[in-house]
């Protein structure tokens, strides 16, 4: 079961569809409606934090997530706002990056991890205006857009993954690859 953590996105219900989908059997909680105990406590293969307004900091138990998951080497997958809270609670800077609501950027990568067998570039829409910057020796870039920001990073020692575009939306080509690449390593 995949505990997917509701940054009060409308694209969560996308993200349960692709999951489900895939066939992974999904459990929505809001941010802000238990403790990151709690959530630990319920048995889950892994845990996804949805987008979502806002910043890190205003994301209810997302940031204190990735610090447990870390702890206890639980998978976690952050889609943009889940991302920004990965790359901040590593050390990185969340800063603006120009207003990107509903833009299609071609996206280059690693080929590894979530984007194993994927083409790059492959186009994907992006709805933030926050990027994570000076990213820390201790989360690796796996992706970049053609602007130049971060749309991809990965921890190099937990299983722990982020990515600032949206893989659920349906502009983005191979989204629901990326999720079924982050549920096949669990």
């Amino acid at each position: 079961m995949i505990l997917l953590i509701d940054n009060y996105d409308s694209f969560t219900w996308n993200i349960v569809q692709y999951l489900q989908e895939i066939g992974r059997d999904v459990q929505v909680v809001r941010n802000d409606v238990h403790t990151v105990d709690l959530l630990m406590a319920i048995e889950s293969d892994a845990i996804v934090l949805s987008p979502g307004p806002r910043t890190p900091s205003e994301a209810g138990v997302c940031l204190d997530l990735v610090p447990a998951c870390a702890r206890l080497g639980k998978p976690l997958l952050g889609i943009c706002l889940g991302h920004q809270a990965i790359g901040q609670h590593f050390g990185g800077e969340v800063r603006r990056g120009g207003l990107m609501h509903g833009k299609v950027s071609q996206i280059s990568h690693d080929g590894i991890g979530i984007f194993q067998g994927l083409p790059s570039p492959f186009p994907a829409v992006r709805y933030h205006s926050l990027v994570v910057e000076d990213v820390p020796a201790s989360l690796m870039i796996t992706a970049m857009s053609d602007d130049g920001h971060v749309m991809g990073l990965q921890h190099r020692q937990h299983p722990i993954f982020g990515v600032q575009f949206h893989p659920e939306s349906i502009g983005t080509d191979h989204g629901k690859d990326i999720l079924a690449n982050f549920c096949d390593m669990l």
